[in-house]
Protein backbone atom coordinates (compact mmCIF):
# COMPACT_ATOMS: atom_id res chain seq x y z
CA UNK A 1 0.00 0.00 0.00
CA UNK A 2 1.27 3.47 -0.85
CA UNK A 3 2.34 5.79 1.94
CA UNK A 4 0.32 8.99 2.15
CA UNK A 5 2.47 12.08 2.78
CA UNK A 6 1.26 15.61 3.48
CA UNK A 7 3.57 18.63 3.14
CA UNK A 8 2.31 21.94 4.50
CA UNK A 9 3.84 24.83 2.57
CA UNK A 10 4.72 25.27 -1.12
CA UNK A 11 7.93 27.26 -0.87
CA UNK A 12 11.63 26.36 -0.88
CA UNK A 13 11.54 23.71 1.85
CA UNK A 14 8.22 22.17 0.83
CA UNK A 15 8.93 22.00 -2.90
CA UNK A 16 12.45 20.65 -2.37
CA UNK A 17 11.13 18.03 0.04
CA UNK A 18 8.43 16.95 -2.43
CA UNK A 19 10.99 16.61 -5.21
CA UNK A 20 13.34 14.38 -3.21
CA UNK A 21 10.59 12.27 -1.66
CA UNK A 22 9.12 11.60 -5.08
CA UNK A 23 12.52 10.97 -6.65
CA UNK A 24 13.46 8.32 -4.11
CA UNK A 25 10.01 7.15 -3.03
CA UNK A 26 8.58 6.85 -6.52
CA UNK A 27 5.28 5.00 -6.74
CA UNK A 28 5.50 4.00 -3.09
CA UNK A 29 4.48 7.50 -2.03
CA UNK A 30 1.45 9.66 -2.69
CA UNK A 31 2.35 13.25 -1.88
CA UNK A 32 -0.02 16.14 -1.19
CA UNK A 33 1.12 19.74 -0.72
CA UNK A 34 -1.26 22.14 1.02
CA UNK A 35 -0.58 25.86 0.65
CA UNK A 36 -2.57 28.61 2.36
CA UNK A 37 -1.96 31.02 -0.54
CA UNK A 38 -4.10 30.91 -3.65
CA UNK A 39 -0.91 30.30 -5.61
CA UNK A 40 2.84 30.33 -5.19
CA UNK A 41 4.18 33.33 -3.26
CA UNK A 42 6.64 34.94 -5.65
CA UNK A 43 7.17 38.37 -4.12
CA UNK A 44 9.88 39.49 -1.72
CA UNK A 45 13.46 40.59 -1.70
CA UNK A 46 16.25 38.64 -3.44
CA UNK A 47 17.49 35.52 -1.69
CA UNK A 48 20.73 33.51 -1.79
CA UNK A 49 21.61 29.92 -2.59
CA UNK A 50 24.90 29.24 -0.87
CA UNK A 51 27.40 26.61 0.23
CA UNK A 52 26.27 22.99 0.26
CA UNK A 53 22.82 23.96 -1.06
CA UNK A 54 24.54 24.66 -4.40
CA UNK A 55 25.51 20.97 -4.54
CA UNK A 56 21.92 19.99 -3.78
CA UNK A 57 20.48 22.04 -6.66
CA UNK A 58 23.15 20.55 -8.94
CA UNK A 59 21.89 17.07 -7.97
CA UNK A 60 18.38 18.28 -8.74
CA UNK A 61 19.51 19.34 -12.22
CA UNK A 62 18.49 22.97 -11.77
CA UNK A 63 21.81 24.69 -11.04
CA UNK A 64 22.15 26.05 -14.57
CA UNK A 65 18.58 27.39 -14.53
CA UNK A 66 19.24 29.13 -11.23
CA UNK A 67 22.54 30.50 -12.47
CA UNK A 68 20.87 31.81 -15.63
CA UNK A 69 18.36 33.74 -13.50
CA UNK A 70 21.02 35.12 -11.15
CA UNK A 71 20.31 38.64 -9.90
CA UNK A 72 23.64 40.24 -10.70
CA UNK A 73 23.63 43.75 -9.32
CA UNK A 74 25.56 46.46 -7.59
CA UNK A 75 24.52 47.89 -4.24
CA UNK A 76 24.75 51.54 -3.32
CA UNK A 77 24.55 53.05 0.13
CA UNK A 78 23.25 56.61 -0.16
CA UNK A 79 22.65 59.57 2.12
CA UNK A 80 19.40 61.47 2.65
CA UNK A 81 20.06 63.46 -0.55
CA UNK A 82 20.41 60.26 -2.60
CA UNK A 83 24.15 60.89 -2.98
CA UNK A 84 26.29 57.76 -3.26
CA UNK A 85 28.41 57.01 -0.21
CA UNK A 86 29.72 53.63 -1.34
CA UNK A 87 29.16 51.18 -4.18
CA UNK A 88 29.88 47.46 -3.94
CA UNK A 89 28.94 44.01 -5.22
CA UNK A 90 28.34 41.59 -2.37
CA UNK A 91 29.24 38.55 -4.49
CA UNK A 92 32.75 39.90 -4.94
CA UNK A 93 33.38 39.58 -1.21
CA UNK A 94 35.44 36.48 -0.47
CA UNK A 95 32.88 34.86 1.86
CA UNK A 96 30.12 35.16 -0.76
CA UNK A 97 32.14 34.25 -3.85
CA UNK A 98 30.38 31.55 -5.86
CA UNK A 99 27.03 32.07 -4.15
CA UNK A 100 23.98 32.84 -6.29
CA UNK A 101 21.54 35.64 -5.53
CA UNK A 102 18.20 35.24 -7.27
CA UNK A 103 14.79 36.86 -7.17
CA UNK A 104 12.59 34.92 -4.79
CA UNK A 105 9.87 34.30 -7.35
CA UNK A 106 12.30 32.95 -9.93
CA UNK A 107 13.60 30.28 -7.54
CA UNK A 108 10.09 29.29 -6.45
CA UNK A 109 9.11 28.86 -10.11
CA UNK A 110 12.19 26.75 -10.90
CA UNK A 111 11.49 24.42 -7.97
CA UNK A 112 7.80 24.18 -8.79
CA UNK A 113 8.58 23.22 -12.39
CA UNK A 114 10.51 20.08 -11.39
CA UNK A 115 7.86 18.73 -9.02
CA UNK A 116 5.81 16.24 -11.14
CA UNK A 117 2.29 17.73 -11.12
CA UNK A 118 0.70 14.50 -12.31
CA UNK A 119 2.17 12.70 -9.28
CA UNK A 120 1.96 15.37 -6.57
CA UNK A 121 -1.38 16.84 -5.49
CA UNK A 122 -1.46 20.59 -4.77
CA UNK A 123 -4.16 22.09 -2.54
CA UNK A 124 -3.90 25.87 -2.89
CA UNK A 125 -5.99 28.26 -0.82
CA UNK A 126 -6.30 25.74 1.99
CA UNK A 127 -4.63 24.97 5.31
CA UNK A 128 -4.63 22.51 8.20
CA UNK A 129 -7.33 23.14 10.81
CA UNK A 130 -6.66 20.25 13.18
CA UNK A 131 -4.08 17.48 13.35
CA UNK A 132 -4.47 14.32 15.43
CA UNK A 133 -1.67 11.77 15.71
CA UNK A 134 -2.31 8.07 16.13
CA UNK A 135 0.09 5.15 16.34
CA UNK A 136 -0.09 4.38 12.63
CA UNK A 137 -1.40 7.59 11.03
CA UNK A 138 -2.09 11.30 11.30
CA UNK A 139 -5.65 12.53 10.90
CA UNK A 140 -5.87 15.97 9.32
CA UNK A 141 -8.89 18.21 9.09
CA UNK A 142 -8.44 20.91 6.45
CA UNK A 143 -9.93 24.40 6.62
CA UNK A 144 -12.34 23.50 3.82
CA UNK A 145 -13.86 20.79 6.03
CA UNK A 146 -12.28 17.77 4.35
CA UNK A 147 -10.81 15.13 6.66
CA UNK A 148 -8.00 12.81 5.51
CA UNK A 149 -5.46 10.41 6.97
CA UNK A 150 -1.73 10.48 6.22
CA UNK A 151 1.21 8.33 7.21
CA UNK A 152 3.42 11.38 7.71
CA UNK A 153 3.00 15.15 7.88
CA UNK A 154 5.88 17.54 7.17
CA UNK A 155 5.59 21.16 8.24
CA UNK A 156 7.37 23.42 5.75
CA UNK A 157 5.05 26.33 6.40
CA UNK A 158 7.38 29.07 7.53
CA UNK A 159 8.20 30.99 10.67
CA UNK A 160 4.55 31.14 11.77
CA UNK A 161 4.02 27.43 11.08
CA UNK A 162 0.53 26.03 11.63
CA UNK A 163 1.93 22.50 11.89
CA UNK A 164 4.37 23.54 14.60
CA UNK A 165 1.61 25.24 16.59
CA UNK A 166 -0.74 22.24 16.38
CA UNK A 167 1.89 19.63 17.22
CA UNK A 168 4.53 21.34 19.36
CA UNK A 169 2.67 24.25 20.95
CA UNK A 170 2.52 28.03 20.87
CA UNK A 171 5.07 29.88 18.74
CA UNK A 172 6.17 31.95 21.75
CA UNK A 173 7.87 28.85 23.17
CA UNK A 174 10.30 28.70 20.25
CA UNK A 175 10.59 32.22 18.81
CA UNK A 176 13.53 34.46 19.72
CA UNK A 177 12.84 38.10 18.86
CA UNK A 178 15.66 40.47 17.82
CA UNK A 179 13.98 43.88 18.33
CA UNK A 180 13.41 44.51 14.60
CA UNK A 181 10.33 44.73 12.40
CA UNK A 182 10.29 44.90 8.61
CA UNK A 183 7.87 45.26 5.72
CA UNK A 184 8.05 45.11 1.95
CA UNK A 185 5.86 45.49 -1.11
CA UNK A 186 6.16 46.42 -4.78
CA UNK A 187 6.73 50.11 -5.47
CA UNK A 188 7.18 50.26 -9.23
CA UNK A 189 6.39 53.97 -9.49
CA UNK A 190 9.35 55.10 -7.37
CA UNK A 191 12.14 56.63 -9.42
CA UNK A 192 15.61 56.24 -7.95
CA UNK A 193 17.76 57.95 -10.55
CA UNK A 194 20.04 54.92 -10.38
CA UNK A 195 20.85 52.26 -12.95
CA UNK A 196 18.51 49.28 -13.23
CA UNK A 197 19.50 46.16 -11.31
CA UNK A 198 20.92 48.28 -8.50
CA UNK A 199 20.00 47.85 -4.86
CA UNK A 200 19.90 51.17 -3.03
CA UNK A 201 20.24 51.35 0.75
CA UNK A 202 19.60 54.30 3.02
CA UNK A 203 20.35 54.03 6.74
CA UNK A 204 19.59 56.07 9.82
CA UNK A 205 20.18 55.12 13.41
CA UNK A 206 17.71 52.31 14.06
CA UNK A 207 16.21 52.36 10.56
CA UNK A 208 16.97 51.04 7.10
CA UNK A 209 15.21 51.60 3.77
CA UNK A 210 16.03 49.56 0.67
CA UNK A 211 14.86 49.71 -2.93
CA UNK A 212 15.57 46.61 -5.00
CA UNK A 213 15.36 47.48 -8.68
CA UNK A 214 14.68 44.56 -10.97
CA UNK A 215 14.29 44.66 -14.73
CA UNK A 216 10.51 45.14 -14.58
CA UNK A 217 9.73 45.96 -10.96
CA UNK A 218 10.88 47.70 -7.80
CA UNK A 219 10.54 46.30 -4.27
CA UNK A 220 10.51 48.63 -1.28
CA UNK A 221 11.73 47.38 2.10
CA UNK A 222 11.52 49.27 5.38
CA UNK A 223 12.86 48.01 8.71
CA UNK A 224 13.23 49.52 12.16
CA UNK A 225 14.38 48.75 15.68
CA UNK A 226 11.62 48.39 18.22
CA UNK A 227 10.83 46.64 21.48
CA UNK A 228 8.32 43.79 21.25
CA UNK A 229 4.93 44.96 19.97
CA UNK A 230 1.51 43.45 20.61
CA UNK A 231 0.65 42.56 17.03
CA UNK A 232 -1.14 39.93 14.95
CA UNK A 233 0.78 38.69 11.89
CA UNK A 234 -2.53 38.24 10.03
CA UNK A 235 -3.85 41.79 10.62
CA UNK A 236 -2.62 43.88 7.69
CA UNK A 237 -4.41 47.05 8.77
CA UNK A 238 -2.60 46.85 12.09
CA UNK A 239 0.69 46.40 10.23
CA UNK A 240 0.06 49.57 8.27
CA UNK A 241 -0.68 51.50 11.45
CA UNK A 242 2.61 50.30 12.96
CA UNK A 243 4.46 51.50 9.85
CA UNK A 244 2.76 54.89 10.07
CA UNK A 245 3.91 55.29 13.65
CA UNK A 246 7.47 54.22 12.82
CA UNK A 247 8.00 56.21 9.60
CA UNK A 248 5.17 58.75 9.35
CA UNK A 249 7.33 61.69 10.46
CA UNK A 250 10.46 60.63 8.57
CA UNK A 251 10.98 62.85 5.52
CA UNK A 252 14.48 61.66 4.58
CA UNK A 253 15.44 60.09 1.25
CA UNK A 254 12.65 58.10 -0.42
CA UNK A 255 11.01 57.05 2.84
CA UNK A 256 7.75 59.06 2.35
CA UNK A 257 7.23 57.51 -1.11
CA UNK A 258 8.10 54.06 0.15
CA UNK A 259 5.78 54.34 3.12
CA UNK A 260 2.95 55.48 0.88
CA UNK A 261 3.52 52.48 -1.41
CA UNK A 262 3.44 50.06 1.51
CA UNK A 263 0.33 51.63 3.03
CA UNK A 264 -1.57 51.32 -0.25
CA UNK A 265 -0.35 47.83 -1.13
CA UNK A 266 -2.78 44.92 -1.17
CA UNK A 267 0.16 42.53 -0.82
CA UNK A 268 2.08 44.06 2.07
CA UNK A 269 4.33 41.62 3.90
CA UNK A 270 5.07 42.59 7.50
CA UNK A 271 6.89 40.57 10.12
CA UNK A 272 9.31 40.64 13.01
CA UNK A 273 12.92 39.55 12.82
CA UNK A 274 13.14 36.37 14.85
CA UNK A 275 14.66 32.92 14.92
CA UNK A 276 13.04 29.60 15.72
CA UNK A 277 14.89 27.48 18.29
CA UNK A 278 13.47 24.04 19.09
CA UNK A 279 14.86 21.14 21.14
CA UNK A 280 13.50 18.73 18.52
CA UNK A 281 12.07 19.18 15.04
CA UNK A 282 10.09 15.93 15.09
CA UNK A 283 7.27 14.44 17.13
CA UNK A 284 5.57 11.16 16.35
CA UNK A 285 4.90 11.06 12.62
CA UNK A 286 5.40 14.81 12.14
CA UNK A 287 8.63 16.59 11.17
CA UNK A 288 9.41 20.24 10.55
CA UNK A 289 11.79 21.61 7.94
CA UNK A 290 13.00 25.06 6.86
CA UNK A 291 11.83 28.19 8.68
CA UNK A 292 9.13 26.21 10.52
CA UNK A 293 11.92 24.35 12.33
CA UNK A 294 14.94 26.65 12.40
CA UNK A 295 14.32 30.05 10.85
CA UNK A 296 17.67 31.91 11.01
CA UNK A 297 16.22 35.30 9.86
CA UNK A 298 17.18 37.06 6.64
CA UNK A 299 20.00 38.91 8.41
CA UNK A 300 22.06 35.72 8.14
CA UNK A 301 21.37 35.40 4.40
CA UNK A 302 20.98 31.64 4.93
CA UNK A 303 17.25 30.95 5.25
CA UNK A 304 16.85 29.57 1.72
CA UNK A 305 20.01 27.53 1.99
CA UNK A 306 18.92 25.98 5.30
CA UNK A 307 15.51 25.15 3.80
CA UNK A 308 16.87 23.43 0.68
CA UNK A 309 19.64 21.64 2.52
CA UNK A 310 17.39 20.64 5.42
CA UNK A 311 14.85 19.03 3.10
CA UNK A 312 17.60 16.98 1.48
CA UNK A 313 19.06 15.98 4.86
CA UNK A 314 15.64 14.80 6.04
CA UNK A 315 15.12 12.64 2.95
CA UNK A 316 18.68 11.27 3.21
CA UNK A 317 17.96 10.25 6.81
CA UNK A 318 14.76 8.50 5.75
CA UNK A 319 16.62 6.61 3.01
CA UNK A 320 19.49 5.50 5.20
CA UNK A 321 17.12 4.28 7.91
CA UNK A 322 15.38 1.80 5.58
CA UNK A 323 11.82 2.42 6.66
CA UNK A 324 12.48 3.13 10.34
CA UNK A 325 11.12 6.64 10.48
CA UNK A 326 11.86 7.04 14.20
CA UNK A 327 15.55 6.37 13.57
CA UNK A 328 15.45 8.68 10.54
CA UNK A 329 13.91 11.53 12.51
CA UNK A 330 16.48 11.07 15.27
CA UNK A 331 19.31 11.18 12.74
CA UNK A 332 17.89 14.33 11.11
CA UNK A 333 17.76 16.06 14.50
CA UNK A 334 21.23 14.97 15.49
CA UNK A 335 23.24 15.47 12.31
CA UNK A 336 21.76 18.71 10.99
CA UNK A 337 21.55 20.63 14.27
CA UNK A 338 25.23 21.69 14.60
CA UNK A 339 25.17 23.37 11.20
CA UNK A 340 21.83 25.07 11.87
CA UNK A 341 23.05 26.45 15.19
CA UNK A 342 26.27 27.74 13.62
CA UNK A 343 24.23 29.68 11.06
CA UNK A 344 21.79 31.09 13.60
CA UNK A 345 24.72 32.41 15.62
CA UNK A 346 25.69 34.70 12.73
CA UNK A 347 22.72 37.04 13.17
CA UNK A 348 24.46 39.47 15.56
CA UNK A 349 27.00 40.54 12.94
CA UNK A 350 24.29 41.13 10.32
CA UNK A 351 22.13 43.17 12.67
CA UNK A 352 25.01 45.38 13.74
CA UNK A 353 25.91 46.20 10.13
CA UNK A 354 22.39 46.82 8.83
CA UNK A 355 20.64 48.44 11.79
CA UNK A 356 23.22 50.36 13.83
CA UNK A 357 21.93 51.64 17.15
CA UNK A 358 24.20 54.71 17.42
CA UNK A 359 25.64 57.30 15.08
CA UNK A 360 29.09 55.86 15.74
CA UNK A 361 27.93 52.39 14.67
CA UNK A 362 26.25 53.89 11.60
CA UNK A 363 29.47 55.51 10.39
CA UNK A 364 31.44 52.36 11.18
CA UNK A 365 29.02 50.35 9.07
CA UNK A 366 29.47 52.64 6.08
CA UNK A 367 33.24 52.62 6.53
CA UNK A 368 33.24 48.81 6.63
CA UNK A 369 31.60 48.62 3.21
CA UNK A 370 33.92 51.28 1.83
CA UNK A 371 36.94 49.20 2.84
CA UNK A 372 35.35 45.98 1.62
CA UNK A 373 34.62 47.57 -1.76
CA UNK A 374 38.30 48.36 -2.14
CA UNK A 375 39.07 44.65 -1.84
Amino acid sequence: MKKQVLISGASFAGLTLAYWLKRFGGDRLEITIVEVGKGLRRGGSPIDVRGEALNVVKEMGIYEKIKAMEFVHDTEIVNAKNEKLVNFSINEFDEYRGDIEINRGDLVDILYEIVPKNEVEFLFGNSIETLTQREDSVEVMFENGVKRNFDFVFGADGTHSVVRKLVFGDEKKFSKFFDVYFAFAEANHIQTGKAKDTGIIYREVGKQAVLYQFQNSVNALLMFLSPKLNWDYRNQEQHKQILKEAFGNDTNWKIPEMLDALLHSENLFFDEVCQIHMPTWTKGRVALVGDAAYAPSFFTGMGTTLAILGAKKLVDALLSSKGDYKAAFAKYNETYRPFVESIQAQITRGLKAQLPETEEELQASIEFFKQAAKG
